[in-house]
């Protein structure tokens, strides 16, 4: 094994797995202690070598400090690490025979991990090798038909992606990027290669086999009570495109003109690397952000009219929202025991009622209170009566809220209400979708209740 000084900005030719691997290892062990030290000197914060993959509040010491000096100077310390980054996989992937635009997924965290496993055990092409030497285990063991590729495609991946989702939730209690886009994207990858293992089949059938592979994922996980079927449907679009993107790696692995006799690493990267994601993502137990919503609404009433309905309010009327009559929590009515600083607030759910101490009472312009008990986030939708998965009760942790009345021209009223929260579910982007959606909602029922109150008084 030979270290060339040039394999780190030379894109032509190719590169061997030991030279590949071992300057991986150098660039990321470089770089980590750059980025400990400069960070350390300009925040006298720790900086932790996990940072870089489960983002959110392991950023802090660097987001917390708000510093342009820092940001740039992280962001030119990395371009070099990235040219070289890039590089090096390019001419790994070359070397495999895979397509080039396979080394975009350098760019994905946890995919990239999983690329790297690959490429670090996938040996190199060799144009000398016959295709019809002998198939090996894997060879024997997968049909040669196109119906029984298929069909155990399918049943290794579902069973093989329903063990691990079940370990991930029900032992791990985790709902992060190994669940919802190592797993996916793992399940698409593994079902093509099994699916185009003895001949080469068409892109569309592959594609085809691993959406089917996780919608039955989503059926078993429903029908054996690890998930109801609010989490699949909300997980579902995230899992789809992540095993469109796995499905097409694995049709150009297969697709290669290297001979598929020599491709069982694939097969053990994902019987490894995705276990051992799952179970190192649990260990580091990242602490999530603090998130706040804020919707506002303008009621044609002033603010000294307005703050009863804010302090309390009768029973709303039924939702009419698809999600709320699903089973996600809704409001329904609140309760004030006591007055000023110190009251406690009871805002009655669906699931139970939120304990709320009041923090700020600034009557007629601000309320705000703390949040020391919270009901579920919702009833799942299942045939097993009383599923309460981890998620439900302590992964979207309501920490406080606010009313602010600002008083307009015309005796109207600005209401905005607001809410801070955090959850413990990543892709943290993807799953504030959700939760901003049904805060906002949440917001919107109240208030507009407040308003036509107030309004109608």
């Amino acid at each position: 094994m030979r270290l060339l000084a040039s394999d780190l900005w030379r894109w032509d030719g190719v590169i061997d797995r030991g030279p590949y691997v071992t300057w991986g290892l150098l660039l990321f062990a470089l770089k980590y202690n750059i980025d400990r030290v400069v960070v350390g000197a300009m925040t006298g914060e720790m900086w932790y070598p996990w940072s870089y993959l489960i983002g959110g509040d392991a950023l802090k010491p660097i987001t917390s400090v708000n510093d342009p000096a820092l940001y740039a100077l992280l962001i030119a310390l990395a371009l070099p690490f990235i040219w070289a980054g890039v590089a090096l996989t390019t001419r790994r992937i070359r070397s495999l025979g895979w397509p080039l635009w396979g080394v975009v997924f350098f760019f994905i965290p946890v995919v990239n991990l999983l690329l790297f496993m690959f490429l670090a055990l996938v040996p190199a092409r060799n144009p000398d090798e016959e295709t019809g030497s002998d198939p090996g285990f894997l060879g024997r063991v997968i049909p040669r038909s196109q119906i029984g590729s298929a069909f155990l495609a399918v049943v290794v991946t579902v069973v093989f992606t329903t063990a691990l989702a079940a370990w991930s939730t029900l032992f791990l209690e985790s709902y992060g990027w190994g669940l919802f886009v190592g797993l996916p994207f793992g399940l698409g990858l593994f079902s093509a290669l099994i699916y185009n293992y003895h001949e080469e089949r068409s892109f569309a059938a592959s594609v085809g086999v691993a959406f089917l592979s996780c919608a039955l994922v989503g059926l078993l996980i429903f029908a054996i009570a690890v998930e109801g079927a609010i989490c699949i449907l909300m997980a579902a679009p995230i899992a789809l495109i992540l095993a469109f993107f796995g499905a097409a790696i694995g049709y150009a692995i297969q697709h290669g003109p290297r001979p598929r006799v020599r491709k069982p690493p694939a097969f053990f990267v994902l019987l490894i690397g995705l276990p051992f994601l799952l179970g190192a993502e649990t260990a580091v137990a990242p602490e999530p952000d603090l998130i706040e919503v804020a919707t506002v609404v303008d009621i044609d009433a002033p603010p000294e009219r307005v703050w009863p309905f804010v302090v309390a309010f009768a029973e709303l009327p039924p939702p009419t929202e698809a999600f709320f009559r699903a089973g996600v929590a809704y409001p329904i009515r609140a309760e004030i025991f006591g007055e000023g600083v110190g009251a406690v607030r009871h805002c009655t759910f669906s699931t139970g009622a939120f304990v709320e101490p009041i923090e700020v009472w600034d009557a007629p312009r601000r309320l705000k209170f703390g949040v020391t008990s919270q009901p579920p986030a919702m009833k799942e939708l299942s045939p097993w009566p009383g599923l309460q998965p981890a998620h439900v009760n302590d992964f979207l942790v309501t920490r406080a809220g606010q009313f602010l009345l600002e008083p307009l021209p015309g005796g109207r009223t600005r209401l905005t209400g607001s809410t801070w929260y955090s959850h413990k579910m990543w892709p943290a982007a993807y799953w504030r979708l959700w939760s901003d959606s049904i805060i906002h909602a949440i917001h919107g029922r109240v208030m507009e209740h407040i308003k036509k109150r107030a309004e109608n008084r």
